[in-house]
């Protein structure tokens, strides 16, 4: 099975997240590592990114490596046959499991606190037990 994971580069749970559902004997996209390019930063764009303008953002989103970036995670996730959500995570995970519940993929949330937030009811599976998730989709590969 085609998996997404999304999450952040700060989350220290992601690469044994990827390890384990690569061990299941699933295809994993890892943004971390992608297949034809190393990961995307803003600082491969700029080491002082963070102090931008709203408008220097939004020029730098039209760079070619933002751009290129862009087209190698968003082709993964539309490939994606599931999406699993690892948490803690910021914006682009979350718009990114938006897109693939709004396209019908079966989505999970791998849960790592207890803040209640209403949406995560789009997900098919809201767990802190990686174990379920393994569980999940051996019914959904059934």
């Amino acid at each position: 099975m085609k998996i997404y994971v999304a999450s952040s580069w700060r989350n220290k749970r992601q690469p044994a997240v990827v390890a384990a559902l690569r061990h299941e004997g699933h295809k994993v996209y890892d943004f971390r590592n992608p297949p034809n390019r190393s990961g995307f930063a803003w600082s491969q764009i700029d080491p002082n990114w963070e102090t931008w303008t709203i408008e220097q953002y939004i020029e730098q989103l039209n760079h070619p490596k933002a751009i290129a970036g862009f087209a190698e995670d968003i082709g993964a996730l539309t490939a994606a046959e599931v999406t699993v959500l690892v948490m803690p995570c910021g914006r682009s995970a979350h718009l990114e499991l938006g897109y693939a519940a709004g396209v019908g993929q079966p989505t999970a949330i791998l849960l790592n606190e207890s803040e209640p937030e209403l949406m995560y009811k789009i997900a098919d599976l809201l767990t802190p037990d990686m174990a379920d998730v393994t569980n999940w989709l051996r019914t959904l590969d059934q």
